[in-house]
C-alpha cells in the first residue's frame, strides 16, 4: 500500500475515472493539519501524537508540518519511524509493559520519557534507564464511563499501587509524573475531570510534586451523523480542573491524541460485490480489512453510496446486514448498516472518518486486503 502521487479533486472524481476493484482510502492532508492546529491552539500544554492510530509517513509528515513536536510511541518500530522523520522530536514510550530488549532499544535512541503501572515493570526501568533528565510517569485507572471501551482492562494501576509507584519513582531520582487514558472515543469531558482530580489525590498521598500530567488520548473523531466532537469543551474542562485540583502545584499538561488527529483525514471507498436477495450487502472490505475496528466500537454511520458513474444513491435508508469479502462468517459489520434502498452491485460505499486503526489492522486473510491510498484535495463527494 503506497500513497499515489497524483492528487485528485475528491473521491468521486477518482472513483468515476478509475473504477477500482479493491478498497481505497482517500487522504486529505489539509484535514490532518487542521485538526493538529486545533489541538496546538486549544490544548493547554504539549500536544503529542499517538503513532499507533496511523503510522503512515504521510500523516507524520503533515503533523510535523503543522507544528507537532512530540509523539507517543508504543514499540521500537514506532520509535525508529519518528527518529527518522523527526530526529529532534520528544518521544514518550507509553506502552507500560516492555521487554528488556525494547527498553534498551529506546535508551539507545535517546528516549527520555516512559510510563509504568506495576512494580515489576518499574524495577526494569530503574535497572536500565539512566536517571539524568529521564521521566517516569505512573499510569493509573478509574472505573469511568464515557468511552467506547475500557482501556483500564489492560493497563493502569489502582490508586494504592499508583501511590507506591510514584514514591519509588521520586526516590530513585527520576522526573516523577502521572499519566492516564480515559478510553478510546471518549465523548464526555467529565471523564477527564474525574481522572485529573484522582491524579491530584495520588500525588498528595505520595507526597510527590509531579512535573507533568499526561491526560492521555481518548479524544474522539467524527463518527456519527450530526454529532461532532466538542474538543474545545474538553480542553476547557482539562484546563479548569487541573487548576482546581492542583492549585499552585499544577503540573505541566500533555495530551496524546491519536484517532482525533488522523481519523477525519481519511475516507474509505469499498465496492459492493453483491446484493444478495435484496437482503445482504457484500463489500470488498470487512472486519479482516480496514473495517476491523467497527466490530470493536460500532459502525461509523457517516456513510454515502454512489454509483459507478459517480451519482449519489438517494433511496430510502434501510438497515441491511453487511458482510465483508472473506469466506468467514465472522466477517460481518456489527448490527445493521444504513444503506439506501437502491444500492446495487458495483456501487461504491463511502465511509467517512476512517483514518484511525484502519491501515494498521488491515490483513490479507483469504487473499483479500489490498488497499489503495489516494491523495485528494477535499473529502466532499
Amino acid at each position: 500500500m503506497g500513497l499515489s502521487k497524483t492528487i485528485w479533486t475528491n473521491p468521486t472524481e477518482y472513483l468515476r475515472n478509475q473504477q477500482p476493484e479493491n478498497p481505497v482510502l482517500f487522504f486529505a492532508p489539509q484535514a490532518v493539519q487542521a485538526v493538529a492546529r486545533k489541538f496546538l491552539d486549544g490544548f493547554p500544554g504539549l500536544v503529542t501524537y499517538a503513532v499507533k492510530s496511523n503510522p503512515g509517513e504521510e500523516v507524520i509528515e503533515n503533523l510535523i508540518a503543522a507544528g507537532v513536536k512530540g509523539f507517543d510511541c508504543a514499540s521500537p518500530f514506532e520509535i525508529d519511524l519518528i527518529r527518522r522523520l523527526a530526529p529532534d522530536a520528544a518521544i514518550h514510550y507509553n506502552n507500560p509493559v516492555r521487554s528488556r530488549s525494547e527498553i534498551a532499544h529506546a535508551v539507545a535512541r535517546n528516549v527520555k520519557s516512559y510510563s509504568v503501572d506495576s512494580h515489576s515493570e518499574l524495577a526494569k526501568l530503574i535497572e536500565m534507564v539512566p536517571v539524568e533528565n529521564c521521566e517516569i510517569s505512573v499510569r493509573f485507572k478509574l472505573p469511568v464511563a464515557g468511552a467506547a471501551y475500557n482501556f483500564g482492562a489492560k493497563f493502569g494501576a489502582t490508586e494504592d499501587v499508583a501511590v507506591e509507584l510514584l514514591k519509588t519513582v521520586a526516590a530513585a531520582g527520576y522526573i516523577a509524573s502521572i499519566t492516564f487514558h480515559p478510553g478510546t472515543q471518549c465523548t464526555d469531558p467529565a471523564a477527564w475531570a474525574s481522572y485529573i482530580r484522582e491524579a491530584a489525590v495520588i500525588a498528595q498521598r505520595a507526597g510527590v510534586k509531579i512535573a507533568r500530567l499526561n491526560v492521555g488520548g481518548g479524544f474522539p473523531n467524527h463518527r456519527a451523523v450530526g454529532v461532532e466532537p466538542q474538543l474545545e469543551a474538553t480542553f476547557a474542562t482539562i484546563d479548569r480542573v487541573a487548576t482546581e485540583a492542583f492549585g499552585a502545584e499544577r503540573p505541566l499538561l500533555i495530551c496524546e491524541p491519536g484517532r482525533a488527529m488522523c481519523g477525519d483525514a481519511f475516507t474509505l471507498a469499498a465496492r459492493v460485490k453483491a446484493v444478495r436477495d435484496d437482503m445482504h450487502v457484500f463489500l470488498n472490505d470487512g472486519v479482516y480489512g480496514s473495517l476491523f475496528e467497527l466490530g470493536q466500537i460500532g459502525i461509523i454511520d457517516r456513510i454515502a453510496v454512489i454509483s459507478p458513474e459517480g451519482v449519489r444513491r438517494t433511496g430510502a435508508i434501510l438497515p441491511r446486514i453487511c458482510f465483508g469479502p472473506t469466506c468467514d462468517s465472522v466477517d460481518r459489520l456489527p448490527g445493521d448498516v444504513p444503506f439506501p434502498a437502491d444500492i446495487a452491485e458495483g456501487d461504491f460505499v463511502i465511509v467517512h472518518g476512517m483514518g484511525a486503526y484502519s491501515t494498521v489492522t488491515n490483513s490479507r486473510f483469504n487473499g483479500f486486503g489490498e488497499l489503495g491510498m489516494v491523495t485528494v484535495l477535499s473529502q466532499k463527494l
